[in-house]
């Protein structure tokens, strides 16, 4: 059994103002990656003593540049978020690590939904979804289900909400505002992403994967119309309906993270 741990950096233990996420370059952020490394490798190491035989890893946030260099655990293998699609036939189940909740999303810590500058909502056939559910869509198509995940009390919710209550995650913080939350100390916290993901890989043959009815209509509402406008250059598979929105129809999901925008 093959798993695949895909991190973000939101939910991820001890980030506690939006700060050691945003100020790349700060004594801040630097703590935030090494929170990072800290939470990935607890769930690498949960993944091995489920009985893994291998455990991919991905650096989910932004470009993709955030793991500290020689930290990562060495059994881990580290694929790019473009390899993705390959990546995904060889595993048997997805752990998510760090995550946070879709834009819009009441009390939860830097809710958003792809871009939180320009991004209002994101919708699968009408209804408002997040970067977890993309993710568990993705993950679906392969038949592969997500059986853990970490982050905000609010993302923990989402999972649930989307995923069923048999999922087992763990909430690591909770917002007192969108850009601040409190977090659980550290090493608590690293025992219980342990504990969450060695919980949900061991069992990964009791979860179903997500799987959404295609064609897939894929809608995003933009803040600015000109957002729509940078879209729709040289894009001829996308509709627009009016000044903030853009559709696009989906026979398959394959392509889903080269593509989909």
């Amino acid at each position: 059994m093959n798993v695949f741990v895909l991190t973000d950096m939101e939910g991820i233990s001890g980030i506690s103002d939006i700060s050691m996420v945003m100020n790349v370059g700060t004594h801040e952020h630097y703590k935030g990656l090494k929170r990072l490394m800290a939470d990935t490798n607890a769930a690498v190491a949960a993944a091995f003593d489920a009985g893994a035989e291998k455990v991919y890893v991905a650096d989910g946030h932004g470009g993709g540049r955030n793991f500290i260099e020689g930290e990562l655990d060495p059994r881990a293998i580290q694929v790019r978020t473009k390899d993705m699609p390959q990546m995904i036939k060889d595993v048997q189940a997805v752990v998510a690590i760090g995550m946070h909740a879709m834009a819009g999303t009441m009390n939860a810590f830097l809710d958003h939904t792809q871009w939180s500058l320009g991004m209002h909502h994101y919708l699968y056939n009408g209804q408002r979804i997040g970067e977890l559910m993309q993710m568990a869509a993705f993950a679906g198509y392969f038949d592969v289900p997500i059986v853990a995940l970490t982050g905000d009390r609010a993302v923990c919710a989402e999972a649930k909400r989307f995923l069923g209550d048999g999922l087992p995650t763990a909430c690591l913080k909770e917002a007192k505002e969108r850009n601040v939350c409190t977090c659980m100390p550290s090493a608590d916290a690293e025992r219980l992403v342990y504990e969450t993901v060695k919980k949900g890989v061991s069992e990964y043959e009791r979860f179903s994967p997500l799987k959404v009815s295609l064609p897939l209509e894929i809608t995003v509402e933009f803040n600015r119309s000109d957002y729509c406008d940078d879209a729709m250059r040289g894009r001829s598979d996308i509709e627009r309906l009016d000044a903030y929105t853009l559709r696009s129809v989906k026979s398959e999901i394959v392509d889903y993270y080269s593509v989909l925008l």
